[in-house]
């Protein structure tokens, strides 16, 4: 007689306590995200591709479950607990982040508060601005702006809730719609393509206890060599008769675009020369191929601009249309990574159709049928959104399908290859499309969406698509539950969005908009940004020799990524990386081509002379590196705020 074993339980990942926990410690994080970007304008954990605070937090609970373990060790977290709330607080940081809330929250004010006779916003702008999307009571903004009052007088809550329910409704629907094509995505990007998530290896080794990861002398080694450069620096800062280490841009003596003088060289533009050791560190997770593309693309993009002050193109304004060839490049990732699926997007799509075909996706975070469905709905409600403002069908589609490209793009960059940030600046659906078209015939209603759209899209540094997939990958290597984990970043999308606009706003109505918000005064550059450009847009439309030019910079961008990618697939020795063509133009890359120039280095010396072996042997030191950059520096961060003095950051 045989005896049938149950299959062995799940390990506990998705549980209410780690739920609950996750909670309530995410409006506490946003708080804290908001004053270091925002307020103090220091840190800036969102702005590179692993949040340090977000791996602070992970750092303190697992000190703290330690501590629980020895004290009443059945009501300690499992690992999978822990990373549930690693991946809810990241969610939350990537929501309320440097390009998303933060950017948005300022815009839904500004063009009320500023509005004047001579800029002519009150015809050109107001009129077209859905008044439930933005805050328009006189009273709620002059105490926004000058810090005289109080976010939970029943006024500023009143001018506020309204558009805060709608705004988190807004990124509801976009989160649950990326969620979906995620689901759909998962299969065949993590367990056919066996895609490598760099992002994912520290979080997981820090839980891990097979690892044993902090038995590891080489981690304790990395990790006080880089508590030691922080700590010198943190206290340099504070006493300056303390030299500095050099290990990050700071001030005009460290931009080589001061030492080259002479025509047309200097042209090369802002060039920051720093070391950034958690740079290195993270470096040595990725590929070799996309470090040596990344800083060596980084130098294309500056001998471009010397071409063209040789040959007078620079006269042109705009040359050499760097975000336009990046935004080219990163619409060319995401067709290829489409069209590299179509096999598994076609499977599907012939089970939809049929019953008698098996999805074989009971453990996937949806079944396939409902994320499409899940998909269509939630597509219609965001167009249902989008017209109730007033935009036209078609550049909903338009700026939409761009949008979700873009998000695409970035999430399979990072699962494939893991680039330490991913800006993209001012190259979304709400610029791209006006610059391609005569901004003069595109309707002030669309115009004005734009703008306010401008809020999630002025960069993708902090975009959540990518950290749902990487929360899909951890629960695969722990073993944990898709479908729960599902519902807990939907949850944490939604309760992220509340979070991080109670801290902007419970913040900014403390210290004034434009009062003592640290230099330079985000606030007000990012609000001011897209209602400035809404003006150029209305009173100076583009010329077509500006939209030819964008538009073969674009068709440059997308077929030179096509081709890279080509190359690559056929030549195994080809060492350039479509995705280090795409990101090595960003603000982040300029800061960090040099350190990933030095890991390049340093793994290609570790492979060719020691091998695969000697470079896992070596992983721990560099991932000690990374932590104690991120707990120094966090340490840093929570004794500035609480003592209320500025103290050092190590990024940027």
């Amino acid at each position: 007689m045989m005896v049938t074993q149950d299959p062995p339980p799940r390990p506990r990942m998705v549980t209410a306590r780690a739920v609950l926990l996750a909670l309530i410690l995410m409006p506490l994080n946003a708080h804290w995200v908001i004053c270091m970007e925002v307020i103090r304008y220091s840190g800036h954990p969102t702005t590179i591709s692993l949040f340090f605070n977000v791996v602070f937090l992970l750092t303190v609970l697992l000190l703290l479950n330690g501590l629980l373990k020895r004290l009443a060790p059945r009501h300690a977290l499992a690992p999978g607990e822990l990373l549930t709330i690693y991946i809810m607080l990241a969610l939350g940081s990537a929501i309320a982040g440097h390009d998303m809330i933060e950017v948005l929250t300022p815009i839904l004010s500004h063009a009320h508060y500023f509005a004047r006779p001579e800029n002519g916003w009150a015809n050109d702008i107001l009129p077209y601005l859905p008044p439930w999307l933005t805050v328009s009571d006189p009273r709620a903004l002059r105490e926004f702006y000058t810090g005289t009052g109080s976010f939970y007088q029943p006024h500023n809550l009143r001018a506020w809730g309204i558009p805060v329910l709608w705004w988190t409704l807004f990124f509801v629907l976009l989160g649950f719609i990326m969620l979906c094509i995620n689901t759909l995505l998962r299969r065949q990007w993590t367990e056919s393509e066996r895609l490598s998530y760099p992002l994912v290896t520290l979080p997981l080794e820090m839980v891990n206890p097979r690892t044993q990861l902090f038995r590891s002398r080489l981690f304790w080694a990395g990790f006080a060599l880089a508590a030691l450069l922080e700590l010198w620096n943190g206290f340099a800062y504070l006493y300056p008769q303390i030299p500095s280490l050099p290990l990050k841009r700071s001030g005009a003596m460290q931009d080589l675009n001061n030492y080259i003088t002479t025509p047309p060289w200097n042209a090369i533009g802002w060039t920051p020369v720093a070391v950034y050791p958690f740079g290195i560190a993270l470096g040595m997770l990725l590929p070799v191929d996309l470090l040596f593309s990344a800083w060596f693309f980084a130098w294309v993009w500056r001998l471009e601009r010397v071409f063209g002050a040789a040959s007078g193109y620079a006269e042109i304004p705009g040359f050499p249309y760097v975000e336009e060839q990046s935004f080219g490049a990163y619409i060319g990732l995401a067709v290829f990574a489409l069209w590299t699926s179509r096999g598994h997007f076609v499977r599907i799509w012939r089970g939809l159709w049929s019953r008698g075909v098996d999805l074989n996706d009971r453990e996937e975070p949806l079944p396939y049928r409902w994320a499409a469905f899940g998909l269509l709905m939630a597509s219609i409600a965001l167009f249902a959104f989008c017209r109730a403002c007033r935009m036209s069908p078609l550049w909903i589609l338009a700026c939409f399908t761009i949008y979700f490209a873009l998000a695409i793009a970035i999430t399979r960059m990072r699962a494939e290859l893991g680039p330490p940030a991913h800006d993209l600046h001012r190259a979304g659906p709400d610029s791209i499309l006006p610059a391609v078209f005569p901004s003069n015939q595109i309707p002030r209603a669309d115009l004005a969406m734009f703008s306010l759209f401008y809020g999630f899209n002025r960069a993708y540094r902090s975009h959540p698509m990518p950290v749902q997939l990487e929360g899909f990958k951890i629960a695969e290597r722990v073993g944990g539950n898709y479908r729960w984990l599902f519902w807990a970043m939907l949850l944490a999308i939604a309760w992220g969005a509340l979070s991080a606009f109670w801290a902007d706003l419970h913040q900014t109505y403390q210290v004034g908009a434009a009062e003592k918000v640290a230099p330079p005064n985000v606030q007000l550059i990012f609000g001011s940004e897209p209602w400035n450009r809404m003006a150029t847009w209305v009173r100076s439309p583009n010329t077509p020799m500006q939209r030819n030019n964008i538009t073969i910079a674009i068709t440059t961008g997308f077929f030179l990524t096509l081709l890279l990618n080509s190359l690559r697939v056929r030549l195994s020795w080809f060492p350039f990386h479509p995705v280090g063509y795409a990101v090595s133009s960003s603000w982040s890359l300029s800061l960090l081509w040099l350190p990933l120039f030095i890991a390049w280095v340093v793994k290609a010396l570790i492979l060719r002379y020691g091998g695969l072996r000697t470079y896992r042997q070596t992983l721990p030191f560099f991932l000690g590196v990374i932590l104690g950059e991120c707990v120094l520096g966090s340490l840093w961060m929570l004794i500035g705020i609480v003592l209320r003095i500025p103290t050092y950051a190590f990024w940027p």
